[in-house]
């Protein structure tokens, strides 16, 4: 099959669809998903956890009290408990208790009501898909569309689920392989918060990886390493030699003061910049981009996304890839 080049338009930075389009549908759904890619999004992102007979599925997190209707199913109680997550007590369901087929009688829910009411509509819609369902939906769509469709899934608390005999690696490669992606100019990133797993991805494939970092704290399976420390220009040069970027909070890269130096630093170690979280509401725009005033809680997100774009970053993520898009057309 030949695929047509994206759209001139669609000019760097790329846009990656955080959870789908998950301003407009419940996130980690098929819906969500194939929202973005109408939208002409270049990349969609999963979140990828695991169940108990291992299966990767798409969920923001391993505990699944907010974002499916478990809570309301009597037979499945005596499952929620509390667990040790990355050094914090969680409580609540977990993926890695329940087999696909007991996944499968849940149905998705938005995970922020009071933020997102009009996504309430669609509660109780959606299955929990699996990575593999995901990656047919790509197949679908791009030949539909005829373009290629990004794929940038996150393997969430990898040194956990290994703790527990769950591995990522194996079956993350191994449905990658069957679907064709196998090397560093197939449209795929591989995330990671933390840098074992990233290690051993860069050991075992050339598929793209990148290294994300917070604000504070540091990888939960390296104590005492500090994202800071990280992002330092001798910590850039260190992660350049088993990751091809960073994916650094928005405040990372553009501070209230303006835009900060890692951008610069992070492409002189040779790695792309690819910053999260792009969304709409007041509550998580800088206090510059907020409108308070708005009937719909939403600030100056065009201008929020414009201005991350001339720190000079490779991609942004965002929960709204249309607007993101729009926003990256319009003239000043």
């Amino acid at each position: 099959m030949t695929f047509a080049m994206a759209p001139a338009a669609f000019a760097e930075p790329l846009i990656i669809a955080h959870r789908g389009a998950s301003g407009e549908r419940p996130e980690h759904t098929l819906a969500s998903y194939e929202r973005a890619i109408d939208q002409g999004a270049d990349y969609i992102e999963p979140d990828l956890v695991l169940t108990k007979d291992g299966v990767l599925v798409a969920r923001h997190e391993n505990e699944i009290g907010g974002t499916t209707d478990v809570a309301a199913h009597p037979e499945f109680a005596d499952r929620r408990t509390t667990r040790v997550i990355d050094g914090r007590d969680i409580s609540g369901w977990f993926t890695e208790d329940f087999t696909l087929a007991e996944l499968r009688t849940l149905r998705a829910r938005e995970r922020l009501p009071d933020l997102r009411p009009a996504n309430r509509r669609f509660d109780g819609l959606f299955l929990i898909p699996t990575f593999e369902e995901i990656l047919k939906l790509i197949r679908a769509k791009e030949a539909e569309v005829g373009r290629r469709i990004g794929l940038y899934p996150e393997t969430k608390h990898p040194s956990y689920f290994a703790g527990i005999g769950l591995p990522h690696q194996a079956p993350l490669l191994a449905l990658l392989d069957q679907y064709g992606y196998t090397n560093a100019a197939d449209p795929v990133f591989i995330q990671s918060f933390e840098v074992g797993n990233l290690k051993a991805l860069r050991a075992a494939t050339r598929l793209r990886l990148i290294q994300l970092v917070e604000p504070e704290g540091g990888p939960a399976d390296l104590p005492g390493t500090s994202y800071a420390d990280m992002l330092s220009v001798e910590g850039l040069g260190r992660i350049a030699t088993y990751a091809d970027g960073v994916g650094p909070a928005l405040s990372l890269v553009l501070a209230p003061e303006g835009p900060t130096a890692l951008v610069g630093r992070a492409h002189d170690a040779g790695l792309a910049v690819h910053p999260w979280t792009l969304r709409m509401e007041n509550s998580f725009l800088p206090a510059q981009w907020q409108r308070p005033d708005d009937p719909q809680g939403r600030g100056d997100f065009a201008g929020y996304v414009r201005a991350v774009a001339a720190t000079g970053v490779d991609a942004m993520f965002s929960d709204f890839p249309a607007q993101a898009r729009a926003a990256l057309e319009q003239k000043e």
